[in-house]
């Protein structure tokens, strides 16, 4: 059977749902083999065994903790060798794409970054993308070398397959330069609660409507256990913070749910939120570009409207 190299992204080996995702997407193609990097990588083999992994490499050399991404190219580029893995498949993340890059020139294979759809068989993979600031929705195919894929959140159900993955230390070597950009400081995200905006089932995203009060968004969004969202005209209002930026210079989300509230509509903010599976706007102007992508538009008040849904949804909940 063909194996799939699938890179684990994790914090201190609590792994992420994305990745459970692509764990699944992997076993449509082979067998999925995983590598996680870092001291607590040991940590993910119960996980990953959960949604199929037979085996587990881990690297957990200091330098892929202290340095950039490069030393995890490096490690997965050999473990695509010494594996014989015929596709490799990744989350997509800022840095999981770097990686994705990276490993792609070192095996002269084709890339394909962002996919929202992967399909095929070994040897021929096909992916749908979103392009184009999402202006054009296109087939791709990965026509040269072992296939290296990053695949966007949401794009396929996890489900699980267990298995008694096997853990061993990867036997890798790194380059002089690879530990060259190293981190020197950093610092954790405050925990809000909430999900991962990027791995969230359901975001409720502001925008200029909520004239700086989210309050009513959050409401929402704790209700329905969703992430909160903003658009761009928010932030840079200063009305919330800029890691919360949904958009073509922001993230992007690809929910079950997404729901906009007194967001307008820019191509910039669509690019970041049109591949959701279904689309609520809620705006008082009905002519808002943002109703042309809506599965439900509302022509109201956010202030007005979201607080009845929280209420509504409370009393399902019960």
């Amino acid at each position: 059977m063909s194996k799939v190299l699938v890179v684990v992204d994790h914090v201190d080996g609590a792994v992420s749902k994305p990745t459970l995702e692509v764990l699944t997407l992997a076993r449509t193609f082979g067998e999925p083999v995983a590598v996680a990097f870092g001291a607590q990588a040991a940590q993910t083999a119960g996980a990953v065994g959960e949604y199929g992994a037979t085996a587990l490499f881990t690297v957990t050399d200091p330098v892929v903790d202290e340095a950039l991404v490069a030393p995890r190219a490096e490690a997965v580029a050999q473990l695509v060798e010494q594996t014989g893995a015929e596709l490799v498949l990744l989350p997509s993340t800022l840095d999981t794409k770097e990686i994705a890059g990276r490993v792609a020139i070192k095996i002269n294979s084709g890339l394909i970054t962002d996919a929202v759809e992967v399909s095929g068989a070994i040897g021929e993979v096909a992916t749908t993308q979103s392009v184009f600031a999402g202006n054009w929705t296109v087939r791709a195919k990965v026509t040269h070398g072992v296939g290296v894929v990053t695949v966007k959140a949401n794009s396929v159900p996890a489900e699980p397959a267990p298995a008694q993955p096997a853990v061993e230390e990867a036997n890798v070597s790194f380059s002089e330069g690879a530990g060259r950009a190293r981190i020197t400081a950093s610092e954790p995200k405050q925990a809000s609660g909430r999900p991962e905006l990027t791995e969230a089932p359901i975001v409720v995203a502001g925008g200029r409507g909520t004239d700086g009060n989210f309050g009513e968004v959050e409401a929402l969004a704790d209700a329905l256990g969703a992430a909160v969202g903003a658009s761009r005209a928010a932030v840079d209002s200063g009305w919330y913070p800029h890691s919360y930026q949904v958009g073509q210079t922001g993230k992007t989300v690809s929910p079950q749910l997404y729901i906009a509230a007194g967001i307008s509509g820019a191509i910039q903010h669509r690019a970041g939120m049109q591949t959701s599976k279904a689309i609520v706007v809620v705006n008082t102007d009905e002519e808002a570009p943002i109703f042309g992508l809506a599965d439900l538009g509302i022509v109201g008040d956010l202030h007005t409207v979201l607080p009845a849904v929280t209420e509504q949804v409370k009393q399902l909940k019960g």
